[in-house]
């Protein structure tokens, strides 16, 4: 019987799971998928943490502690998650050890509403850095253009970066030029770039849900050709520019200096259309060095029924550049559905925020002091 997933990782794909839970630690699920399922890092999100923290029996012991002292809602909510985060972190650390710091990472995300701030990210990005206080742990910092400063400030400082909420090319190359610019900075300040690390989060499904949804809008059958091929298309030009980045002098420069390079992450990889293979956005989606971030849903389809056929991107540019030419050539317009779904990927983590204050507050409210 063939193992879809340990394939993946042979043919140089990470495999991580986007979820966590206190539950899902205390049970021993996640210990099992590191053990048996490859899964090698773990990702978090503002939407996955409200739906961890509906569990409030879960909770409960450390939720009546923090109401014991009296900590702001805000805290309360930045407590349970760095707490479930650093738990993360240490059972994926042997992970980390073993791979030279590449792998065995958790990521969290800083609070949403700051998107647009950049001042206010780095100060955040800081204090949760502090306060999980783990060599394997990246904090999230979304790609706006806010974002971007951000993002070199806290790899300058020595933090380690995962940079989230990327759809654009255009918008990625930014990333990946502020990866390089903190490396330069963090050498500048005396960091050892060995312990630095970075992933920059492309986001896949959204995008065909979006243009999917502008094609049968025009309804033509060179529209409906070209349903379900703009996300794979994007993800692959993405990974063509990133080879590209990466090989230049001032890539190797830094690597010299003992820099790992920023690893391209395939974010959102769930499908959304029952039309389409629920493993697409994992098995076209193959190349050496990247990392792919699955909703368990997800890595049990590709367990069960994921064909993988090695590279499934490196010998496509020209057929994503095609696609991405015939989408604008019957009038999607990419730069709005990129400029769209980066709006509305903000927009949906800052409302998953207010949920999750909303239900620590009532879980507050709720548990003996």
């Amino acid at each position: 019987m063939s193992d879809a997933l340990a394939e993946l990782s042979a043919a140089g794909v990470a495999v991580w799971l986007d979820d966590i839970s206190r539950q899902r630690l205390n049970s021993g699920n996640l210990a099992q998928l590191v053990t048996e399922k490859h899964v090698v890092g773990v990702t978090s999100n503002p939407t996955i943490f409200a739906k961890a923290l509906e569990d409030i029996d879960t909770y409960a012991e450390t939720l009546t502690d923090l109401k014991a002292r009296k900590v702001s809602v805000d805290e309360a909510v930045r407590m349970v998650t760095a707490t479930d985060i650093r738990d993360g972190a240490d059972l994926l650390r042997p992970v980390f050890d073993r791979s030279g710091g590449v792998d065995g990472r958790v990521s969290l995300e800083v609070d949403p509403r700051l998107a647009n701030e950049t001042e206010a990210t780095i100060a955040e990005a800081k204090a949760l850095w502090w306060l999980v206080d783990r060599p394997n742990l990246f904090i999230k910092i979304p790609a706006t253009k806010a974002g971007l400063p951000a993002i070199t400030a806290a790899l300058a400082q020595g933090i380690s970066v995962n940079v989230t909420l990327i759809f654009s090319l255009q918008r990625y190359n930014e990333v990946m030029e502020a990866y390089l610019a903190g490396l330069e900075q963090a050498k500048a300040n005396g960091h050892d770039l060995t312990n630095l690390a970075s992933v920059a989060s492309f986001f896949v499904s959204r995008v065909d849900t979006e243009i999917d949804k502008r094609l049968d809008k025009l309804g033509s059958d060179e529209a409906k050709a070209l349903r379900g091929k703009a996300a794979i298309a994007n993800a692959r030009l993405a990974y063509r520019d990133y080879e590209q980045v990466f090989s230049t002098e001032r890539w190797k420069a830094l690597a010299a200096a003992g820099a790992k390079p920023q690893r391209p992450l395939w974010a959102s990889t769930g499908v959304k259309d029952p039309a389409y293979d629920d493993t697409q956005y994992v098995v076209e989606l193959v190349a050496p060095g990247v990392v792919n971030t699955m909703p368990e849903a997800t890595l049990k389809a590709v367990e069960d029924h994921g064909v993988v056929r090695g590279d499934t991107v490196t010998s496509y540019y020209p057929e994503a550049q095609a696609t991405l030419d015939a989408l604008a050539g019957i009038g999607i317009d990419y730069d709005d559905v990129v400029d769209l779904l980066e709006r509305e990927g903000v927009s949906k983590f800052e409302q998953s925020w207010v949920e999750l204050l909303d239900s620590v507050k009532k879980q507050l409210s709720a548990v003996d002091a």
